[in-house]
């Protein structure tokens, strides 16, 4: 997560979630990914955009799946269909759900930028990952060599 403030004070911590500027509020709108999709694309989780099919998974909503109607950067919530109350006026208006509280199932693909985006994502977890590996290959053979020095004496 994006460090927004040194305090630890809970009261600091929130006011610096709630004003933060909006390119940094664009990061709390990350949701994961499903297991198929994760497997296809070979990242986690994604930004949610309005036309990503999701489906929620805490709330009184739990259940359902639908497609991102809205995104509302500065409350960091999204409006997603099926996800419906009636307002004082009896009309049906969008409950807003917080979008750690789902999980995108299909993603809308028709933005050549969102294409990148992953690509981009997906070689930097790649390479994250092969470097973890070589580490761990490294501190395994210095462990080894100590055993034997062990050994010896």
């Amino acid at each position: 997560m994006v460090t927004l403030t040194k305090s630890s004070q809970p009261r600091k911590q929130r006011k610096a979630y709630f004003n933060a500027p909006l390119h940094i509020k664009h990061k709390f709108l990350t949701a994961p990914l499903s297991k198929e999709l994760q497997r296809q694309l070979g990242i986690k989780r994604l930004p949610i955009r309005k036309g990503d099919t999701v489906l929620i998974v805490r709330g009184d909503f739990k259940g359902t799946k639908g497609k991102v109607v809205r995104v509302d950067l500065k409350k960091i919530r999204i409006f997603v269909e099926g996800a419906t109350i009636k307002n004082a006026r009896g009309e049906t208006v969008y409950y807003p759900i917080h979008p750690s509280k789902v999980m995108i199932i299909e993603l809308d693909l028709s933005d050549k930028k969102r294409l990148e985006v992953i690509e981009r994502i997906r070689k930097a977890r790649e390479e994250y990952l092969s470097k973890l590996k070589e580490r761990k290959e490294k501190l395994s053979e210095v462990k080894v060599e100590e055993k034997k020095v062990e050994q010896k004496t």
